[in-house]
C-alpha cells in the first residue's frame, strides 16, 4: 500500500476519533501508555494516532526488531522521529544495553526528548543525538526535512507520502563514524534505518561500520524518495553488497532479489517495502 493510501485511510479514522473526543470535551493531546512505554501524543499527527490506535504504528518493524535485537547490545536508531521506535529498542536491549537515537528536525527531537523524559528507566538506556548524519562533519545541513504526516487537510504536503517538511536549525552535520568513535562503547548490534531518501547520505559517513562491522539493518526501501534526493537504488546498494550483505523481506524473512532493477519492479511508485539487510 502506498504511504499517500495508508495517509488517506488514517484520516477517516482520526476524523471520527476527533468528532467523538470534541464531544467528550476532549483535545487532540494525550498521554498514554501502550506496551509499557509513556507517550505524549498529538493525535492530529499520524505516528502519533497509530501509536494511539494501540501501537499500531509500524507493527511489523517492532515485531521484526524484537525478533533480532540481543540483551545487553549496542543499537541504532537513525530517524528516531518521536521515539516510537527507540524507546522499544531500549526495552529490548535492557539495563546493560544501549540506543543511539538520531533525528535532525528540531519538531520531532523535541518531541522525542519529551518522551524520553517520559519513561526514565528507559531514558538511562538511550543516548538521542540532534544531528544529521551525512558523510562528513563539515557538510550542510538541509535546511528542512519531512518528519511531520498531519492528518488535517493542510496545503504544501508532498504529493505521494503527504508529509510536511520542518526546519533543521539546531541539528548539526555529524559522519555516523565519527559518532561512533566517540560515543561506542561495543560493537554495533543492529541499526534501524528510516530517513526517507537521505540512506546514502548516512551510509556515505558509515565506511567503517559497513566494512568492520557489518551489523543487521531494519530500513525502508522507497526507490522514489531516493531519486527525489538525486540518487538511487542502485547507489543503496552499492555501500551494501560488496560489504556481504543480503536483503530479505521484513514480514517473511525470504531472501530478496540483489538488483536494483528486480527490486525496483517489486516497489510500486510511491511505495516502500521494509527490508532486512545482514550478513549471514
Amino acid at each position: 500500500m502506498r504511504t499517500a493510501q495508508k495517509i488517506a485511510f488514517a484520516r477517516g479514522i482520526y476524523r471520527i476519533v476527533r468528532g467523538g473526543r470534541k464531544l467528550a470535551g476532549l483535545t487532540d493531546h494525550d498521554v498514554v501508555t501502550r506496551r509499557g512505554v509513556v507517550y505524549d501524543l498529538d493525535l492530529s499527527q499520524g505516528i502519533d494516532f497509530a501509536i494511539f490506535l494501540g501501537d499500531l504504528f509500524e507493527r511489523s518493524t517492532k515485531a521484526a526488531l524484537r525478533k533480532l535485537v540481543s540483551p545487553s547490545s549496542l543499537v541504532l536508531d537513525i530517524g528516531a522521529n518521536i521515539g516510537a521506535h527507540t524507546l522499544h529498542l531500549a526495552q529490548l536491549v535492557g539495563p546493560s544495553g544501549r540506543v543511539i537515537a538520531f533525528e535532525p528536525t528540531d519538531f520531532a527531537f523535541r518531541k522525542l526528548r519529551r518522551n524520553l523524559d517520559l519513561n526514565p528507566s528507559l531514558a538511562t538506556r538511550v543516548c538521542a543525538c540532534h544531528c544529521f548524519l551525512t558523510m562528513n562533519d563539515e557538510d550542510n545541513v538541509p535546511p528542512a526535512i519531512y518528519s511531520s504526516w498531519p492528518l488535517a487537510q493542510e496545503t504544501g504536503l508532498h504529493a505521494k507520502h503527504l508529509g510536511r517538511e520542518m526546519r533543521t536549525e539546531s541539528a548539526r552535520a555529524r559522519s555516523l563514524d565519527s559518532v561512533l568513535a566517540e560515543l561506542s562503547d561495543r560493537k554495533v548490534q543492529l541499526v534501524k534505518l528510516d530517513v526517507d531518501g537521505f540512506e546514502c547520505d548516512v551510509l556515505g559517513g558509515a565506511t567503517a561500520l559497513l566494512r568492520d562491522v557489518r551489523p543487521i539493518f531494519v530500513m525502508e526501501l522507497a526507490p522514489y524518495v531516493l531519486e527525489e534526493r538525486g540518487t538511487s537504488l542502485d547507489k543503496l546498494l552499492s555501500y551494501f553488497l560488496p560489504n556481504g550483505y543480503v536483503f530479505y523481506n521484513e514480514r517473511t524473512y525470504k531472501p530478496l532479489p540483489s538488483s536494483a532493477r528486480e527490486l525496483h519492479r517489486m516497489i510500486a511508485d510511491g511505495a516502500s517495502v521494509n527490508v532486512i539487510a545482514r550478513v549471514d
